[in-house]
C-alpha cells in the first residue's frame, strides 16, 4: 500500500518534472532563449527559430502550461513574454549546466567560432569591471525592440544590420565591446569584425541581457532603469 510520505513525494517530484518535460525540446529552451530578450508574438518567435506559426504556438502552449511563459491579447497578435524574471536566471543556469556538463556544447562552439577574426571572445572580471564603469564603449547590435525591452546600462544601441551606416557614431578613441544575445549569438561577431575592419579596437561580450539579469545586476529599459 502506497503511504502518505510516498503519495506526497510522487506528488512533488512529478510537478518538478514538468520544468524538466517543458525543457525537453531543443525548440522550446531556443524560445525561452529569445523571450529573455524581449517579449514576441508568435509570429516573431516562429521567424526566429525557424518554426512554422503552428509549431511555435504548440510549443509555447507546453512552456505556458508549465508556467515558464505568459501569453496578453495585443490587438490581432498575441505576446508572449517570461513569467518572471527568474525563468530567465533558470535559462542561464540550465546553459552553463550544459557548458560544464557536456563537451559537444565547447566542441559545437569552438568550431564554429574558431577562424573568425572577431570571433573569440574577450572574458574576465576586468572586462566586466570596465564594461560596468563605462571605461569602453558598450554596443549592442541586437534588434531594437530588444534593446528597448532590456539592455546594459550605457550601452549604444545599433543594429548589426545598421552598423556600417552608422560607423561615425562609434568613438575612434575609444575600446568598443559588442555584445547581442549571449554566447551563441553571431551579431556580436559580425559587428566586431567590421569594425575591427574599419580600424576600430573592439572586442566582442559573451555576456548578454540574460546573464547581467542573472547575476542581479542592473538592466536598463526605454523608461530606465529596470533593476
Amino acid at each position: 500500500m502506497t503511504t502518505p510520505h510516498r503519495r506526497f513525494k510522487d506528488g512533488i517530484y512529478e510537478q518538478l518534472a514538468r520544468i524538466g518535460k517543458a525543457t525537453s525540446s531543443p525548440k522550446r529552451v531556443e524560445l525561452l532563449d529569445l523571450l529573455c530578450q524581449a517579449p514576441r508574438t508568435v509570429e516573431a518567435l516562429a521567424e526566429l527559430s525557424s518554426l512554422s506559426v503552428a509549431n511555435a504556438s504548440q510549443h509555447l502552449k507546453v512552456l505556458r502550461a508549465a508556467r515558464l511563459v505568459e501569453a496578453q491579447k495585443k490587438g490581432l497578435y498575441v505576446e508572449y513574454r517570461l513569467a518572471d524574471d527568474e525563468v530567465c536566471r533558470f535559462f542561464v543556469s540550465l546553459r552553463g549546466l550544459a557548458e560544464s556538463r557536456i563537451a559537444e556544447v565547447e566542441q559545437a562552439t569552438r568550431a564554429y567560432f574558431e577562424g573568425r577574426g572577431g570571433g573569440r571572445a574577450v572574458e574576465g572580471d576586468e572586462l566586466l569591471r570596465r564594461v560596468r564603469s563605462g571605461e569602453v564603449t558598450v554596443l549592442d547590435v541586437r534588434p531594437a525592440e530588444e534593446y528597448r525591452a532590456g539592455h546594459i546600462p550605457g550601452a549604444v544601441s545599433i543594429p548589426v544590420a545598421e552598423l556600417k551606416a552608422r560607423l561615425k557614431e562609434l568613438p575612434r578613441d575609444r575600446e568598443v565591446v559588442a555584445y547581442c544575445r549571449g554566447p551563441y549569438c553571431v551579431m556580436a561577431v559580425e559587428a566586431i569584425e567590421m569594425l575591427q575592419k574599419k580600424g576600430y579596437k573592439a572586442h566582442r561580450m559573451e555576456q548578454g541581457v540574460a546573464d547581467w539579469r542573472a547575476r542581479g545586476w542592473r538592466v536598463a529599459t526605454a523608461r530606465g532603469v529596470a533593476r
